[in-house]
């Protein structure tokens, strides 16, 4: 068996730019995983694989490695940074038990951090801050660790001081040990001397030591009794008081460097190993009932209970389809069958890999606290439990942020047609967050994504990696039509002509419903004026109706069809007679009973900073927008709002102008409210001149 004391599953997350490739690089070279360091500038880092990734200089999809350090094993994942694929950042988080939080000495806490740093604490992720990029000019550490206070409402735990700043860094004095790790310029990480604290910084290392070392021992109260007594407790007891406190997130270990120049990641690496969690000692994932309510029972980290692992991200490759897989309990082995608790069937497991990046190596089996690439699953998509058949349960499951920007994509040809459909199959098991649909209007497929970078992307991959040549649309507004008034009326339809005709009348009543009810038909036809076996015409003819409304072609909803009185033929009714009768009526009626046009609602969430809440109230309201409440967060002002989904196009450009680019927002759909007049007859005028 494995010792899970010597685990750490971590993930290095960070804001666009503030060097997370680059110290993920270091890393894999310190550890011996790589010899060669690429860099990300010129498009040859390990864990930046895919082509977009290497011609735009950005993480796009999270990465996996394995490595040792110090004999621990590293399970590391590299996430993106940029707003679009924060997804990939909410589920690597959800399967890790640590996380390296990477901050720029210039640019300090950004936006992307904010928000990364928002999804860590719903986590409950322990993390060690690194402020790395303190050889660029403006860098300045202090003033980070206090924007990590100020921005994030975090407690940082400052674990060393950098020796020199911008283009003068030199090294970093290690605050526990007093000792000062100096590297020289010949760019090598292992070219580095421990010497003593230089002589103008004894008194600033002793000043935050001693901050240091009060902030740790309020975690141990025998510690603490030593400390006010005037004892300093000893190293093995400091720490321990350290990793208490991370785990517990009562603060974060603070570390600085340049990963680029290859100064001060060896003591990250140490701190991951002394003081962020192993698998067993993190809350232990809950199991869920078929509703999604928590049942009361963990999934406790032991090889030797029955198997619980959730997929979170599925990755498809010049092999097949890859399911990222995280254990939480048990054994998996090459050839076993596994039950997926949301689909109710079992898997074979094909074979099982430990990922490093784009290669791997084979394994034959694999066990709680491990993270591995199982090769061959044909059902399992990210958020799905894998468990022991005669065991079964369900892991909390995922929850993934609704698409907010949508567009039309058609085939060029019929060949690329097939290919299509094959490529979004594809490309939306391997993303929650990338939907595909069919408008049932005009045909055209719709894809949805996380902002306009997303769909760029997605474009991209569906013509460079698929080779799928298509033509991009602009999106559409999805209206609907209801009626507003009761309506009765009656049709009669009368075919002769020669032989066999065609008779039915009907007498009936609209009457509009609550909104979201749909569609509902009822009979009170008392007698045989109506035989019962031509009800369900009446109603057929109806509902297949629905689909064109009567103003604009849209959809009709939200209203009830009564059936009253009516007559028939003995040889001249049909059930096909009283179906042509339902469909006329409609046409008749409908325009009778108040016709109008229905618009999407969006609930919409804004997360801005204080002092631009004004401008962003402001253009909420001009785009329609009604606020239903605004409330401080840790790290600014959330936004409570609805908005109609017309007005919302582009949203995101004019949101991050406003902000500075610190702006966030999601937005899900809420329901169907009627079009204001003016809008509705433009809206009409330009669908009847289509």
């Amino acid at each position: 068996m494995k010792d899970l004391s010597k685990y750490r599953n971590i993930g290095i997350f960070a804001h666009v730019d503030a060097g997370k490739t680059t110290t993920t690089e270091r890393i894999l070279k310190l550890t011996g995983k790589i010899h060669k360091i690429g860099e990300v500038h010129d498009g040859a880092a390990t864990t930046d694989f895919m082509e977009q990734e290497q011609e735009r200089g950005i993480t796009i999809q999270s990465a996996a490695t394995s490595c040792f350090w110090n004999d621990h094993q590293f399970n590391i994942i590299d996430t993106p940074g940029h707003v679009d694929f924060t997804i990939e950042v909410y589920r690597s988080l959800k399967v890790l038990d640590g996380g390296i939080g990477v901050f720029c000495g210039s640019g300090g806490v950004e936006p992307q951090s904010e928000t990364n740093w928002r999804y860590a604490n719903e986590s409950e992720v322990a993390r060690i801050i690194y402020v790395n990029k303190l050889d660029r000019t403006g860098a300045d550490f202090y003033r980070v660790v206090k924007q990590t206070e100020d921005v994030l409402g975090a407690k940082p735990l400052v674990m060393v001081l950098p020796i020199g700043t911008e283009s003068d860094l030199k090294g970093v004095v290690d605050l526990l040990t007093r000792k000062a790790w100096i590297w020289d310029d010949s760019g090598d990480p292992m070219n580095y001397t421990i010497e003593d604290v230089p002589a103008d910084m004894v008194d600033q290392v002793e000043e935050y030591r001693e901050k240091l070392i009060e902030t740790a021992v309020e975690q141990d109260d025998d510690a603490m009794e030593q400390y006010l007594g005037g004892e300093e407790p000893d190293m093995a007891t400091l720490k321990k008081c350290i990793r208490k406190g991370t785990i517990n997130l009562d603060f974060f270990p603070t570390y600085c460097g340049s990963s680029f120049k290859n100064k001060g990641v060896q003591l990250v690496l140490d701190a991951v190993v002394d003081y962020l969690p192993s698998p067993t000692e993190v809350k232990p994932q809950p199991e869920v009932d078929p509703e999604g309510n928590e049942t009361g029972e963990f999934a406790i980290v032991d090889a030797n209970k029955p198997l619980r692992a959730l997929a979170f991200k599925i990755m498809d490759d010049k092999y097949g389809a890859l399911t990222f897989t995280r254990i939480y309990s048990g054994t998996l082995t090459k050839g076993m069958t596994v039950l997926n608790s949301f689909t109710g069937k079992t898997e074979r497991i094909g074979r099982i890999v430990e990922m490093h990046a784009d290669s791997r190596d084979e394994v034959d089996s694999a066990q709680a606290g491990d993270i591995v690439a199982l090769l061959g699953m044909k059902n399992t998509q990210t958020g799905h439990t894998l468990c022991d058949p005669d065991n079964p349960t369900t892991l909390e499951p995922m929850v993934f942020p609704d698409p907010v920007i949508s567009i039309a994509v058609a085939p060029k040809d019929k060949g690329a047609a097939e290919k299509l459909g094959v490529a979004l199959g594809k490309m939306v098991q391997e993303d929650p967050s990338f939907h595909v649909e069919t408008d049932e209007d005009s045909g055209e497929t719709i894809l949805k994504g996380m902002g306009e970078l997303h769909l760029d992307i997605k474009v991209d991959i569906l013509k460079r990696t698929h080779g799928v040549e298509a033509t991009i649309g602009k999106p559409q507004v999805a209206y609907r039509e209801t009626i507003t008034r009761r309506c009765e009326d009656t049709y009669t339809h009368k075919k002769q002509s020669g032989g066999s005709g065609q008779f039915a009348r009907i007498d009936y009543v609209l009457e509009p419903m609550e909104p979201g009810s749909g569609f509902a038909f009822e009979s009170q036809v008392v007698g045989g004026n109506v035989p019962k076996e031509y009800w369900p015409a009446v109603e057929k003819g109806f509902r297949a109706s629905l689909e064109k409304g009567v103003l604009a072609s849209y959809p009709c909803l939200d209203f009830k069809v009564i059936l009253v009185d009516g007559a028939f033929h003995a040889v001249d009714s049909s059930a096909v007679a009283f179906e042509i009768a339902a469909r006329a009526a409609y046409r008749q009626s409908v325009p009778k009973a108040g016709a109008e046009l229905l618009e999407p609602i969006m609930r919409v969430d804004v997360f801005t900073q204080e002092d631009k809440m004004g401008d962003v109230i402001g253009d909420l309201n001009r785009r329609r927008g009604i606020i239903h409440s605004q409330s401080p967060t840790q790290t600014g002002v959330q936004i409570k709002a609805e908005a109609p989904l017309s007005e919302m196009f582009g949203y995101i450009g004019s949101l991050r102008t406003m902000t500075s680019g610190r702006g966030q927002f999601t937005m899900e759909f809420s329901h169907y409210a009627s079009c204001p007049k003016n809008i509705a007859d433009e809206i009409i005028k330009a669908a009847n001149e289509e």
